[in-house]
């Protein structure tokens, strides 16, 4: 029988097949006999009360391209799996697209991660849940209130809710003029909220990047070190990556995380740590399976799709054995 599974992606033509960890999951899926279906968000819709997708057949991944052939209508239910892997913004046409995947799980789709829970779960704010490990924390709009959050921690972080990659981060160390204009950008004259924390030295040490897979921890984490005069450490923004084994306090957070990530259907995730201090949890679409498979040799590949297969009965149930 036909293993077919979705992957709900950006479009292909933005995405790096040597560094994009869903087409890493998307080739690995194809080494392990399954059919892989490659769609963007755009390609879901609804029909008579049921979801369908006009997704296309995967059927080479190249050190540069992708290859895939024509789009098929698909009903969403008729997938193996189907992982949402849009980055984001979770702004309105993601809701949507949400929505929809929702409407499938009830049609019989199981849906990676749960539509509920990314709708439920701000990624910024998800940290928030687990404050006994966040660092000084504040979620407003409101200029006075960051003002007076900086004249008490001297040394901030603002971030927008919905970035991703290190984009429009800020470390600032007073308030004039030039951090101002800054926040009122970011708050949009104070309509629009944002995340502001104390700063973390031990950032210069790395910003570690642990994935949860059916809530449990991997044993390597991506320590993303910032390079050079930057305080980010954000691949994306120039950091280095350099694997190592996760430590007894990473491991009780994520663990502690884990089974509440399990709980709200969210089966993989990718939560961030500087120091001894929770800064995010990630669930709309985790990286860092690429390098921390490359780094330390480890085929988390397999062994993600192995506890896949054990947790979700559909996999057997199907007859399929690989």
């Amino acid at each position: 029988m036909t293993k077919k599974v979705l992957f709900i992606t950006d479009p292909m033509k933005e995405l790096k097949p040597s560094k994009d960890t869903s087409i890493f999951m998307m080739e690995e899926a194809i080494s392990f006999g399954y059919t892989v279906y490659q769609a963007e968000m755009k390609h879901l819709y609804a029909d008579e009360g049921y979801v369908f997708v006009d997704a296309r057949n995967i059927i080479e991944i190249g050190a540069s391209q992708v290859e895939g052939i024509r789009k098929e209508r698909i009903q969403v239910s008729e997938f193996l799996y189907t992982f949402m892997r849009k980055d984001p913004p979770v702004d309105i046409d993601y809701v949507n697209a949400l929505h929809l995947l929702g409407l499938a799980e009830t049609q019989g789709a199981n849906i990676f991660n749960k539509p509920n829970s990314i709708k439920e779960f701000n990624e910024k704010i998800f940290a928030l849940h687990f404050k006994e490990f966040i660092p000084r924390t504040l979620v407003t709009s409101n200029l006075e209130k960051v003002i007076n959050f900086q004249a008490n921690h001297e040394i901030i972080i603002v971030k927008p809710l919905d970035g991703m990659g290190g984009e429009s981060i800020f470390k600032m160390e007073d308030m004039e003029e030039e951090n101002l204009d800054i926040l009122l950008d970011m708050t949009e004259d104070e309509t629009t909220q944002i995340v502001v924390q104390e700063f973390i030295p031990e950032i210069y040490q790395g910003d570690f990047r642990i994935l949860i897979i059916h809530g449990k921890p991997f044993e390597k984490t991506l320590a993303r070190i910032p390079q050079g005069e930057s305080f980010k450490g954000n691949l994306a923004a120039g950091g280095k990556g350099v694997v190592m084994d996760i430590n007894e306090k990473q491991k009780n957070v994520a663990e502690i995380v884990g089974k509440f990530l399990v709980s709200k259907g969210i089966n993989f995730a990718g939560i961030d740590m500087i120091g001894d201090y929770l800064t995010e949890i990630n669930v709309t679409s985790p990286t860092g399976i690429r390098e921390i498979q490359h780094l330390s040799g480890i085929d988390i590949a397999a062994l993600t799709w192995d506890a896949i297969e054990r947790k979700h009965p559909t996999y057997a149930s199907n007859g399929i054995a690989r």
